[in-house]
């Protein structure tokens, strides 16, 4: 098995997001530990961090690399939509600061095993939490057309997905698609030679739109957000870091609402709503990658960070 490795992206401008110092900080997506040392290290006081991660593999690598601050960092093994259970189970007071970081892995997409990626040969998997029970193999093999074309859509943005499905239900119906290069194999013969030339490769849609159907990635995004705003101290930051569009939507849209005020139609004389912004949107704009850190890891080009204020 390969060692967990996951670069921490745009780190600095997550600690300068995140301005830790002495308070309760939660990285909800833990991984290989990179951003949540960043934290451990520059926590002040009776600072406390608390690193969350459904990956088995992920809570072991963490564990070994934030070992040097165990007496301040909590690990818990758990998807990051429990945080509000995980606050409760803690007795946590209000938190001053929390990340999540939505990408995949370098541990994850290179460990051949995990079926994670169109470039290695491996049974179809995708779980990020090992012991979930929906897997890839079981979205390939068993979805409907309808669904699997839903997914390939809504997920993957692919143009060709009536092509896809249609090769796929011609494939399964011979036999069940059991690996990665099977699939990937499949997918290359249903979409035309022209599209197939330079770009993304062929696959990458369909893997995007399955992996997040296994493991419910956009789902569970809006409420999570929602629950740690809640969680917030006044003055605390909620940090999130996406990798493509469906993401970065949502948690723009979810910002915003937080931020929202009275929603009243401007006809009314007074407000009736009673609502109030929970807090204040810090990047009106996303921020992006350093020219430095493109050229050090190219997976982070498609890395968009928001930062939200509680008020």
């Amino acid at each position: 098995m390969a060692e967990f490795s996951h670069y921490s992206v745009m780190l600095p401008e997550c600690m300068e997001a995140l301005q830790v110092g002495d308070g309760i900080y939660i990285d909800c997506t833990a991984g290989g530990g990179g951003h949540s040392y960043a934290i451990a290290s520059r926590l002040t006081g009776a600072g406390r961090l608390i690193a969350i991660d459904q990956d088995a593999d992920a809570i072991r690598a963490a564990g070994a690399r934030l070992a040097p601050y165990s007496d301040r960092v909590t690990l818990v093994r758990s998807n990051f939509s429990e945080v509000a259970a995980v606050a409760r189970d803690l007795e946590l007071p209000g938190v001053q600061g929390a990340l999540i970081d939505l990408g995949v892995s370098s541990y994850q997409l290179d460990t051949a095993e995990r079926g994670f990626s169109y470039m290695q040969d491996a049974p179809l998997d995708m779980r990020m939490n090992q012991d979930a029970q929906l897997t890839a193999r079981q979205v390939v093999n068993e979805y409907s057309e309808a669904d699997l074309k839903r997914i390939l859509y809504n997920y993957g943005e692919e143009q060709f997905a009536p092509r896809i499905v249609s090769a796929i239900a011609r494939a399964r119906a011979e036999k069940p698609i059991e690996t990665t290069g099977e699939l990937t194999a499949i997918i290359k013969s249903a979409i035309p030679a022209k599209a197939r030339d330079g770009g993304h490769h062929p696959a990458k849609k369909s893997f995007q739109a399955i992996r997040i159907e296994v493991n419910h990635e956009l789902d569970i995004i809006e409420p999570t957000l929602r629950a740690l705003c809640d969680l917030l101290a006044p003055g605390g930051r909620l940090a999130v870091l996406t990798f493509h569009s469906l993401e970065d939507r949502i948690v723009k849209q979810t910002f915003a609402s937080l931020a929202q005020g009275c929603t009243c139609p401007p006809s009314f004389p007074v407000c009736v709503c009673g609502k109030k912004p929970l807090g204040k949107v810090v990047t009106r704009k996303p921020l992006l990658p350093s020219e430095a850190e493109l050229t050090e890891n190219p997976r982070s080009r498609s890395a968009k960070l928001r930062v939200f204020e509680k008020i």
